[in-house]
């Protein structure tokens, strides 16, 4: 496979080599990093379409997790579950808002859950002795079976 930049064949070689909770890392910054670009550039003239692309993309990827944290072998502890499935209800209401009613200021809410969320799985990655990886900013597969491949 030919690569016509490096930042493709990092991308590539960054995405067979994640575990779980990187992805999941990895998934939540670029949502993260795509809300941030939009508020930083609130006034282009390409700013509804790239809103609307970053708010389906956060949405996405917490149905995910939405679909993950019902699964009955899910191993987090109940509480937890239920506590990432509320957070998930707010997110998908917060990005409905936002999509019916464009502010700036309310994105800012989404940015530091979804990297506060992503700072925790790096810590979960490191406790469980994966090894430090640079802050990955591409998505990959989470599970085995690939379920962020599609994000």
């Amino acid at each position: 496979m030919v690569y016509r930049n490096p930042l493709e064949a990092y991308q590539t070689v960054s995405k067979a080599s994640m575990n779980g909770p990187e992805t999941e890392a990895a998934v939540l910054t670029k949502a993260a990093l795509r809300l941030k670009d939009c508020q930083d550039n609130w006034e282009s003239p390409e700013c509804d379409e790239r809103l609307f692309s970053a708010l389906r993309y956060t949405q996405k990827i917490w149905s995910v997790f939405q679909a993950e944290l019902s699964d009955s072998d899910n191993p987090l502890p109940k509480a937890m579950k239920l506590d990432l499935l509320r957070l998930s209800a707010f997110i998908d209401k917060r990005c409905f808002e936002i999509l019916a009613f464009p502010d700036r200021e309310k994105i800012s809410l989404l940015i530091d859950i979804n990297n506060n969320i992503a700072a925790g799985l790096r810590q979960q990655a490191r406790q469980t002795g994966q090894p430090e990886r640079p802050e990955p900013q591409v998505a990959a597969a989470s599970r085995p079976n690939g379920v962020y491949a599609q994000i």
